[in-house]
């Protein structure tokens, strides 16, 4: 692989998809290679949130995804950041990122799931809280 991205033309692209088969932490390496060389490919953002959320850096995961959504806000990095703020509890977030993603596809399957879910899940919260309040 390091021959190819030698030969490479989009050297940012080699070293991403070295990342793929690399340890973890010489992903890491090639990755912030190919934001240095590429800073608006958004692969590397996603997958550095993604090792984040592994690690339980919730807020560090978002922010991360957060970055690439403001230069380039695509369908995938949003659904995403929806998704980690449905595991973090904070549906009126993962709602709003739904909303965004669904303007870009309104009929991509797995982010209608997922904003049905923050709905319903957000909903059924208010319901508890309105039966606390009495």
């Amino acid at each position: 692989m390091t021959k190819l991205i030698d030969k490479a033309c989009v050297k940012a692209a080699a070293y991403e998809k070295r990342s793929e088969y690399c340890e973890r932490e010489k992903a890491k390496e090639d990755l912030d290679m190919a934001t240095t060389l590429d800073p608006l490919r958004t692969y590397p953002y996603r997958y550095r949130a993604a090792v984040l959320m592994d690690d339980q850096r919730e807020t560090e995961a978002v922010e991360e995804l957060s970055k690439a959504i403001a230069f380039r806000p695509e369908l995938q990095t949003l659904h995403l950041r929806a998704a980690f703020h449905e595991a973090t509890g904070k549906l009126s977030l993962a709602a709003q990122d739904c909303e965004a993603a669904l303007c870009l596809d309104p009929n991509h399957t797995e982010t209608l799931h997922l904003y049905s879910r923050s709905k319903d899940q957000a909903s059924s919260i208010d319901n508890t809280v309105l039966d606390l309040d009495f």
